[in-house]
């Protein structure tokens, strides 16, 4: 796994195009939603959370993505394909890539991490209530947008690191596109972030969508600078059309602040 970052995958490239990938789905994914429907409080992941990997549906998905991504033409085609150094996101991207039969190195950015969750790693809803009765007060009170569990970040502070990626694109030369392969969180922070989006918008966004993985979500800039326009968002059409399961695996709805 390649660590030399956004910066150096895409100084050469440029900017007019967007594609943001949520990892296909992870043995995680499943194991808290099974904890969730069991009223379970710990997730049994035999792993931390950088090391978990791709179910075998989640694999599927990936192989579904790069079969979709092979129908691009070369003129049309990402020049970098950046990656969250998580295991399941460095996964859909290989797979994605190799498939698709793209001449690209995957490269990792720490940057693209999924948010960390500090003391409430592999709890469920109920287990925070349970395990950390005053955590889950002050989240309810704050929302999740400024909520920060101990040892953890808060969408905000996800914000922060993905300002510097997006910063760095919205800086590039135009003519070129790059993809990212990340997590939901980051998905809508970068709607966030790219639209101007309130705190109150995108809790409402983030209370009523779910990042389907191995979708799609495409942004567009033709003349390579100024602001960004969403093309689609959240596609997950290439999967149901080979027959590959579509799953969300959402995280809490209760985002709003009381």
């Amino acid at each position: 796994m390649e660590n030399s970052g956004l910066t150096q995958a895409v100084r050469e490239a440029g900017a007019v195009e967007l594609i943001l990938v949520r990892h296909g789905e992870s043995e995680g994914n499943v194991a808290a939603t099974e904890a969730s429907r069991a009223g379970a409080d710990v997730i049994d992941v035999p792993a931390r959370d950088a090391d978990v990997t791709l179910s075998n549906t989640g694999q599927d998905q990936a192989l579904a993505l790069g079969r979709a991504l092979a129908s691009i033409t070369e003129e049309l085609r990402p020049d970098a394909v950046v990656s969250s150094p998580y295991v399941r996101a460095y996964q859909t991207a290989e797979i994605a890539v190799e498939t698709a039969g793209w001449p690209l190195k995957v490269r990792t950015d720490e940057r693209l991490r999924d948010r960390e969750l500090g003391i409430l790693d592999m709890l469920t809803r109920q287990g925070v209530d349970r395990r950390h009765p005053d955590e889950a007060e002050r989240r309810l009170w704050l929302g999740k947008f400024y909520y920060r569990p101990p040892g953890g970040e808060s969408w905000a502070d996800v914000v922060l690191r993905l300002r510097s990626v997006l910063s760095e694109l919205n800086s590039l030369g135009s003519g070129h596109r790059v993809m990212l392969v990340c997590h939901d969180a980051l998905i809508l922070l970068a709607r966030y972030v790219l639209e101007g989006m309130t705190e109150a918008e995108i809790l409402d966004l983030a209370a009523s969508t779910s990042v389907l993985n191995a979708s799609i979500t495409r942004y567009v800039r033709p003349e390579g600078q100024g602001p960004w326009t969403l093309e689609s968002f959240n596609v997950a059409d290439h999967l149901t059309a080979q027959g590959v399961e579509v799953t969300e695996h959402a995280g809490d709805a209760n985002v709003h602040p009381r």
